[in-house]
């Protein structure tokens, strides 16, 4: 199985910021996630 390149509290860190209104399409940019990935 592959790691992650988070960690568990990195996830959840990027999570909120997603649910207080940040753009998923932002937030992948900021982090390097592919948006199809999110």
């Amino acid at each position: 199985m592959k790691t992650s390149k988070f960690t568990d509290g990195q996830i959840m860190s990027i999570v909120k910021q997603a649910e207080s209104g940040i753009s998923v399409a932002t937030l992948c940019r900021e982090h390097s996630i592919v948006l199809w990935s999110y």
